[in-house]
């Protein structure tokens, strides 16, 4: 069946959402309890339409609930040994590994991921725990030689205190334990916001989190709908008790929250919106090359903030690129409910997603581009797999990111202006380009304005590996040593008086 001729039989067929029934959470979860909202709103499967679940709509009330709960359990929570935070955050990674069956259904029905990089996701959110588990044990402070002789000085290390967590939908697991990993092996407790679209991933973390044994208090969950996601971000962001907000999502919310939180001072992470060129220069491996765009483009719909939105290909190689990746498009990619084994494309987050792509594509044929695959929107919010070509830097697909499975291609002919379309953006989170010649590959690496680069490889997300932007793609680091650092303050201490 050629997938861009139509959707396959995905709303021909029922599918239901099976999990156990402790991981199947709809309340939120506030200083080790599951307590209720003034209302319910619901959580839809993206593939089908359908309610999935009713979850409680928490609202400003249960936000600074959570947040007092949060500061009591920080005051106990920080004189644990970094042994026991240990202990606890590798009990949580052992339990998500025994479960991670029933929580990869939940991202597959909330979000819409097909079922294989759904348990991909689980891996990787596990590894998290596992990793900071670790790193708790390692948050080193100083001894600084003083240069006066009845003195010592020290540098320690403390916790912010509570954390304001808020996180999006297309990572519903993952993008919580990055943050909550690290703030819980610092010290902090936390509050967590998930994204309206994806709750139930959120809530099954809260029900494991208290199987490891984790203190009440220390990790809290506020659901929420659309409709009161401002209310209760703004008590995230300006409640006197909160310290640290580490936010993912979009560069113009980012920006709201930041503002918010300027009253207070409050230390901020922000991991915001992405532009990602991905360029293939002539001498690259194509094989390589190709590989390398069907993996960064196409996984999770092109729903991934670095994932490639502007393909920049070098005239030698370009049209045999352009034919070896549209045959590795209709060999591997499979529309359909991502719970169906066969299926890698899974629908957009909702039907505004989809309306965005097709409008990207609108544009760029009314400018001149050629639809080369796909070009089609479908059924509620799946869009085909599309390739453009003829595509110019001034089309909408060029100059925001669309955040689904478009796949534009610009034609380049020296490496300086390829550098320079690259780098002519506000945000600059993730960049990669494919090249055999190693004097390229050093320039080129070091003059792309982002926070990560992929050389020869269209894969990075690592655990060990630091994750962020620079310009306006956000501040900060998360992942790796240096995910730690976000969640503590170094606090000096002169010791004097000393005698010689």
């Amino acid at each position: 069946m050629d997938v861009f001729r139509g959707l396959p039989t995905v709303m021909q067929r029922q599918y239901s959402l099976d999990v156990s029934a402790p991981l199947f959470r709809t309340q939120g979860y506030v200083n080790g309890q599951w307590i209720n909202g003034a209302s319910t709103f619901p959580v839809l499967d993206p593939a089908t339409g359908e309610e999935i679940a009713t979850v409680a709509d928490c609202g400003p009330i249960e936000a600074k609930l959570a947040v007092d709960a949060a500061y009591k359990a920080f005051c106990s929570w920080k004189q644990y040994t970094a042994k026991e935070r240990s202990g606890l955050l590798r009990k949580w990674y052992d339990l998500l590994m025994l479960n991670k069956e029933d929580l990869a259904k939940l991202i597959t029905f909330e979000c819409g991921k097909p079922m294989k990089e759904s348990l991909g996701e689980i891996a990787y959110a596990a590894s998290f725990l596992e990793w900071f588990s670790e790193e708790a044990r390692r948050v080193y402070g100083d001894v600084v030689p003083a240069t006066a002789k009845d003195r010592k000085i020290l540098l320690l290390k403390q916790p912010v205190g509570v954390a304001s967590i808020i996180t999006p939908w297309n990572f519903p697991s993952a993008m919580i334990t990055r943050k909550v990993g690290a703030a819980l092996a610092a010290g902090c407790t936390v509050v967590v916001k998930p994204a309206e679209d994806t709750p139930l991933s959120a809530l099954a973390l809260a029900e494991l989190a208290e199987q490891a044994g984790i203190p009440a208090g220390v990790f809290n969950v506020l659901p929420c709908s659309r409709e009161k996601t401002p209310s209760v971000g703004k008590i995230l962001c300006t409640d006197p008790l909160v310290r640290k907000i580490s936010f993912t999502g979009s560069t113009s919310t980012g920006k709201i929250l930041m503002k918010q939180a300027a009253d207070t001072v409050k230390r901020v992470s922000m991991e915001l919106g992405g532009h990602a060129p991905f360029i293939v220069f002539d001498s690259a491996d194509l094989d390589k090359a190709v590989a390398g765009a069907m993996n960064s483009k196409f996984r999770n719909s092109g729903q991934t903030c670095v994932c490639s939105n502007r393909f920049l290909v070098q005239n030698g190689i370009h049209d045999r690129f352009i034919e070896k990746l549209g045959k590795a498009m209709d060999a591997e990619l499979r529309l359909g409910h991502g719970s169906d084994p066969n299926t890698t494309q899974g629908p957009l987050i909702n039907v505004q997603a989809a309306e965005k792509v097709e409008r990207h594509v609108k544009d760029a044929v009314s400018h001149g581009a050629t639809v080369l695959r796909g070009g089609q929107r479908l059924d509620g919010s799946f869009f085909q797999p599309t390739l453009l070509a003829d595509v110019t830097t001034d089309m909408l697909c060029a100059t925001e990111e669309t955040f689904g499975p478009l796949l534009p291609v610009i034609r380049f002919t020296i490496e300086e202006e390829a550098l320079a379309i690259a780098n002519a953006s506000s945000v600059g989170l993730a960049g990669y380009f494919f090249s055999k010649d190693v004097s390229q590959i050093w320039r080129v690496a070091e003059n792309l304005e982002v926070g990560m680069v992929g050389v020869n490889e269209g894969l990075i997300s690592a655990t060990e590996a630091s994750f962020g932007g620079v310009k306006q793609s956000g501040i900060g680091r998360e992942g790796s040593k240096y995910g730690v650092d976000e969640y503590l303050d170094v606090k000096y201490m002169c010791f004097g008086g000393l005698s010689q």
